[in-house]
C-alpha cells in the first residue's frame, strides 16, 4: 500500500484526536470521576495508536500505546485519576503533538521521549514517579493481576477450578473487549473461543454462550479457564484476533465463595456459524477508515457512502478562489462596456451573470469560512498551564467559537490572542491572596468571546482583574516620550489606555517569560490593522479590563467607494464609511492648525487626499467639495476627493514585497476598464 497518499488524512485526523485529548483531560481534571470522559481520550488514543502503526510511525503508535495502558487502568478502576497522572498524561499528548508536527515538515516523527514513557510504565504498575514523589499514586494504584473474587460461581464450578488448580493448572477470568464499531461481534466472540480452546479448557462465558452467539452484549464479556499457559502468554494470543482492544487476565480468589449464586454451565460449542476470518489481520489497519483500503488480493475496506462532507486541501481553494477574483474583474470590465454600448440583450446578460457570480461568490467564500474555534481551542490548555506556573487560579470562559471568520484571518489572529490572553493572565488577574483583600472570588475570570456584527467579526477578552491605573500609564507615556506633560492633562480615560498599545511601553515593574502588561502590544495591534481591523481597550480599576478586536469577515473581495482625484482613480472600503456628502468651502473651519468640519455636533478634521498622495492638481479651488466621512473606533475623519464614482465589490491584490511601506494604501484593483484603482488605509489616515 503506498501510504504517502494517506498522509495527510493522517496528519489531519492525528491533530483532530490529539485536540479531543486536549479538551477531554481539561474536562477530566474538572470531573476526576466521569469515566465517560475518560472513555473518550481512550478511543482517541487507540485511534491514533492504529493510525501511526498503520502509517509505520512506531514511535507514536509506542508512545501512544504507552498512554493507552494508563487509559485503560484508569477506566477500569485499576488506578484513580489524580493530578500527577495528569500532568504525565499531558505530557505524553505534547510529545505527540510535537512527532505529528514534524512528520507534517518531512521528518520521521522520532523523538527521545523515554523520560514520558518511564513515567507512564510506572503509574501502570502502581509505582510512585519518584523517591520523593508522594505516594498516593502507588497506594491508589492496583496491580492489573489482582485476583478475581470467586463468589460468581456455583459450587460444581467451584469444585472443578479449585481440583485443576491444586493439580498445577492455572485458572484466570478473562475480560475481553472488543472495538465499538464492531460489526460482527459473534464472529470475533467465535474466533476468541478457537484461540482459548487450543490452549485450555472453557468453563464459564459471561454473558452466557447463547447470549454471545445472538450478540446480546455491549463490547465486554468475560470466559473463565483453565489453562497451562501463563498470564502473559494468553493475553498476547487473544489479543492478536482482529478488534479485539482489551484483554484483562486476573487469576481467581477462592477464599470469598458464594455457593448461593449459580449460572448455568456453558456447553462447548461455536459461538457462531460465522466463516472465520483471517488470523493475521490487524485491527490497526482498519484505522484509518475508507481513506486506506487495505488491497490484499481478497478484500478492501467498504468506503462509506453516506457521507455529506468532504475533505478539500485549502491549496485547491486558494486557486478556486484566484479564479474567481479574475472572474469578478471580468464581471466588471463586461459591466462596464455594457453601459458604453447601451445594448438592451447584452445589458440583460451582463445583469443575470451578475446575479449569477454574486449567489457564486457567496458560496466560494463561506467554503472559505473557518469557525473561530479552530484557534480557541488552544487556548483552554495554555490558560491552565499559566495558572499553574503563576499559582493563580483562573478560569477560562469561551463564548461564540461557532463564529466564522476567513480563513485568511484566521491563520493571522492566533498569535495576537495569545499574547493578549497571556496580559490578561498575568496583569490582570490577580493573585488568589491578592483578590481575597479586595473581597472578591479567589479563581480569577478571562471570557474569550466571539460574535457577528454587521460585515465585521467582533472578538473580545474579558477579564475580572485589577484593571488598568489611568494615573500610572501616563506617568509611564510621559517618562517614555510617547506624550508631554501637557497633553497627558487632556486625555480621556480611553486615550489613557490605548497608550499601552504604543510600542515599547510596558507598566511591568519587572519582566517576566509570561508577559508584561504592554510589552509587544505594539505588534498586536499592528497585525490586527494589517488586516483591516482595530483594537479598542476598556477598563475599570480593580473591576477588570477588556480588549475589543473588529475583524472584517474577509479580506479577499471587497465592497468598496470608487472615488477620483483628478484623473486618478481610489477605491474607499465601505466598511470605514459612515456617510458622504458635499460641502461648502466657507464651511471649513482652523483649530489648532488643521482643517475642520462641523459633522452633526462634532468637529471633525479633514484630510484632502489629493495632498497626501501627492496626486498632480490641475485647475481653479472649486467652492464645493466632496468629502467621505470616515471613522475607526471612536474616532472620524473627512476624506476631500474631486468626485464620487460609485460603489463597486473589487478584488483586494497585494501591491508585493517592494511596495509594503506606503502609507495609508492596503492594497489595489483592477477596474472594469482596466485601470488600476490604489485602495485607501483609513486606519492609517486617522492615525
Amino acid at each position: 500500500m503506498e501510504l504517502n497518499q494517506y498522509l495527510e488524512v493522517f496528519l489531519e485526523e492525528s491533530r483532530e484526536h490529539l485536540q479531543n485529548c486536549n479538551e477531554q483531560l481539561l474536562e477530566l481534571e474538572k470531573n476526576p470521576q466521569d469515566l465517560s470522559i475518560i472513555n473518550e481520550i481512550f478511543r482517541s488514543a487507540h485511534t491514533l495508536k492504529g493510525m501511526s502503526a498503520t502509517m509505520g510511525y512506531e514511535d507514536l503508535a509506542s508512545l501512544t500505546h504507552q498512554m493507552e495502558n494508563v487509559l485503560d487502568a484508569i477506566r477500569n478502576n485499576r488506578l484513580l485519576t489524580t493530578p500527577e497522572i495528569l500532568d504525565v498524561i499531558f505530557m505524553a499528548v505534547d510529545h505527540l503533538e510535537e512527532m505529528v508536527e514534524s512528520i507534517a515538515a518531512g521528518g520521521d516523527g522520532k523523538k527521545n521521549v523515554s523520560d514520558t514513557v518511564e513515567k507512564l510504565k510506572l503509574i501502570e504498575k502502581g509505582e510512585p514517579l519518584s523517591r520523593s514523589a508522594d505516594l498516593e499514586v502507588a497506594a491508589a494504584a492496583t496491580l492489573e493481576a489482582s485476583p478475581k473474587s470467586s463468589s460468581n460461581y456455583d459450587e460444581f464450578e467451584l469444585t472443578v477450578l479449585k481440583q485443576s488448580k491444586e493439580q498445577g493448572f492455572g485458572v484466570y477470568e478473562i475480560q475481553i473487549g472488543l472495538r465499538e464499531d464492531c460489526l460482527l461481534k459473534a464472529a470475533r466472540v467465535y474466533m476468541v473461543f478457537e484461540v482459548l480452546e487450543k490452549i485450555g479448557e472453557v468453563i464459564k462465558a459471561n454473558p452466557s454462550v447463547e447470549q454471545l452467539e445472538e450478540e446480546q452484549f455491549d463490547d465486554e464479556f468475560s470466559v473463565t479457564i483453565i489453562t497451562r499457559e501463563n498470564p502473559e502468554d494468553v493475553k498476547g494470543k487473544i489479543m492478536k484476533v482482529s478488534e479485539v482492544v482489551k484483554t484483562d487476565v486476573m487469576p481467581i480468589d477462592f477464599n470469598t465463595a458464594n455457593p448461593e449464586l449459580t449460572i448455568e454451565i456453558p456447553e462447548k460449542k461455536a459461538v457462531a456459524d460465522t466463516e472465520k476470518a483471517p488470523a493475521a489481520e490487524s485491527s490497526s489497519a482498519n484505522a484509518i477508515s475508507e481513506a486506506a483500503p487495505v488491497q490484499d488480493g481478497k478484500s478492501s475496506i467498504k468506503q462509506q457512502t453516506n457521507s455529506k462532507t468532504i475533505r478539500v486541501n485549502i491549496e485547491r481553494l486558494d486557486i478556486l478562489m484566484n479564479l474567481f477574483e479574475e472572474l469578478v474583474i471580468d464581471r466588471g470590465r463586461l459591466e462596464q462596456i455594457s453601459k458604453e454600448l447601451e445594448n438592451g440583450e447584452l445589458t440583460e446578460t451582463v445583469e443575470r451573470m451578475s446575479r449569477i457570480s454574486g449567489d457564486l461568490q457567496n458560496i466560494i467564500l463561506n467554503m472559505r469560512m473557518v469557525q473561530v474555534e479552530t484557534v480557541f481551542n488552544r487556548f483552554p490548555r495554555m490558560i491552565r498551564q499559566l495558572a499553574r506556573d503563576l499559582n493563580k487560579k483562573i478560569n477560562l470562559e469561551i463564548v461564540g467559537a461557532e463564529t466564522e471568520l476567513d480563513r485568511t484571518v484566521i491563520d493571522e489572529i492566533g498569535d495576537p490572542l495569545v499574547h493578549l490572553l497571556r496580559n490578561s493572565v498575568d496583569h490582570g488577574i490577580e493573585s488568589p491572596e491578592a483578590r481575597r483583600a479586595k473581597g472578591k472570588n479567589e479563581e480569577g475570570t478571562v471570557v474569550l468571546r466571539a460574535f457577528h456584527s454587521g460585515n465585521h467579526v467582533f472578538i473580545e477578552i474579558e477579564d475580572d482583574g485589577a484593571g488598568i491605573n489611568k494615573d500610572k500609564v501616563l506617568q509611564k507615556a510621559i517618562s517614555k516620550g510617547i506624550i508631554t506633560e501637557q497633553s497627558a492633562a487632556g486625555f480621556t480615560d480611553k486615550q489613557a489606555f490605548e497608550l499601552i498599545l504604543s510600542s515599547g511601553f510596558s507598566t511591568a515593574e519587572t519582566i517576566s517569560d509570561i508577559s508584561g502588561r504592554g510589552v509587544g502590544l505594539d505588534v498586536v495591534k499592528n497585525t490586527i490593522e494589517s488586516l483591516g481591523g482595530s483594537i479598542s481597550i476598556d477598563s475599570k480599576e480593580n473591576q477588570g479590563t477588556i480588549f475589543s478586536i473588529q475583524l472584517p469577515l474577509t479580506l479577499s473581495i471587497i465592497s468598496v467607494m470608487l472615488v477620483e482625484i483628478q484623473k486618478e482613480k481610489f477605491a474607499i472600503p465601505l466598511s470605514s464609511i459612515i456617510e458622504t456628502a458635499i460641502i461648502k468651502d466657507s464651511e471649513i473651519m482652523n483649530a489648532h492648525n488643521q482643517k475642520v468640519i462641523d459633522f452633526r455636533g462634532k468637529v471633525v478634521p479633514l484630510l484632502f487626499l489629493k495632498d497626501i498622495f501627492e496626486v498632480p492638481y490641475e485647475g481653479d479651488e472649486d467652492q464645493f467639495h466632496s468629502v467621505i466621512i470616515v471613522r475607526k473606533g471612536d474616532k472620524m475623519a473627512g476624506l476631500i476627493v474631486d468626485s464620487f464614482i460609485g460603489q463597486q465589490e473589487v478584488v483586494l491584490k497585494s501591491l508585493g514585497n517592494y511596495l509594503t511601506n506606503v502609507f495609508a494604501i492596503s492594497g489595489a484593483t483592477i477596474l472594469g476598464d482596466g485601470q488600476v484603482a490604489l485602495i485607501v488605509d483609513c486606519n492609517a489616515l486617522i492615525k
